[in-house]
């Protein structure tokens, strides 16, 4: 699969991977603590670390031999205006759950 057919939703399907976009929310990683983090073997992390780098959503910077990883969520824009209309349609059931709730006798 060439980066250029690797979409942002095809990468967050695959739970490892949303793993490892949690575990870079804390901050720059080597991928060390990352293979340590995940129930994975290191060929399998190195795969995964490779489709979030071609989707853009993680930077890599060598030190070394050591190769930190980096969250980069500008690309998680498009996921969060896609989710937008969904959490609307929330947000009304559930003002709508509140305000049958304050009817309700104590």
């Amino acid at each position: 699969m060439h980066s250029t057919d690797t979409t942002v939703y095809e990468v967050l399907a695959e739970p490892n991977r949303r793993r490892i976009l949690d575990l870079l929310r804390e901050g720059e990683r080597p991928v060390t603590d990352l293979l340590n983090e995940l129930p994975i073997a290191q060929p399998t992390v190195s795969k995964h670390l490779k489709l979030l780098r071609q989707a853009g959503l993680v930077s890599v910077r060598q030190d070394a031999q050591r190769r930190f990883y980096q969250l980069r969520a500008a690309p998680l824009a498009e996921v969060d205006e896609w989710l937008e209309p969904y959490r609307e349609h929330w947000r009304g059931r559930l003002d709508r759950l509140e305000s049958h709730l304050d009817s309700l006798p104590e």
